[in-house]
């Protein structure tokens, strides 16, 4: 199957994906499908119920040429920072747009020219959860991967 909107009645597979991480996000409860460990339909959140005070399932999104989707936050700030982690905010179903806060990673991602080297991503320990936000259309990814959300931590409040 190729990276391109399916038909109606399918839908997008990451367009289903990051809706069903947002239903997953608000309801803070397991959906119950699938056996890998970073299966974005799994028990992600908590195995019965919220009782990790986990409420976010950090992501990876790849383009339709296989390199790892990045944006830029705090620009114009003394701490600006490059990410690949996004976390789910909002989706229009209708529209397969998204609404992603960036998740700011602990130590820095190295770039070779325009892409994402990804030897610096296994450097990531911890992500920060921030106020920036990107609107994406997810007909525009071919793959996304999920995250253990124990990697995320407090929302950062010195971002406004």
């Amino acid at each position: 199957m190729g990276c391109r909107k399916h038909d109606e009645e399918s839908g997008s597979c990451v367009c289903d994906a990051v809706t069903a991480i947002k239903k997953a996000q608000d309801e803070v409860d397991n959906n119950g499908r699938g056996d890998c460990r970073n299966n974005c339909f799994n028990s992600l959140l908590s195995p019965n119920g919220n009782t990790n005070g986990l409420d976010t399932v950090p992501f990876i999104l790849q383009t339709k040429k296989g390199e790892y989707f990045y944006s830029v936050g705090a620009i114009g700030r003394n701490d600006c920072f490059q990410t690949i982690f996004f976390r789910v905010e909002s989706v229009d179903e209708d529209n397969c747009c998204a609404t992603l806060s960036m998740l700011r990673p602990d130590s820095d991602l190295d770039f070779d020219k325009c892409c994402v080297d990804p030897t610096s991503i296994c450097d990531v320990d911890e992500l920060e959860r921030t106020r920036y936000c990107i609107e994406v259309d997810l007909d525009c990814f071919c793959s996304i991967q999920c995250l253990d959300p124990n990697l995320v931590g407090d929302i950062d409040h010195h971002c406004k």
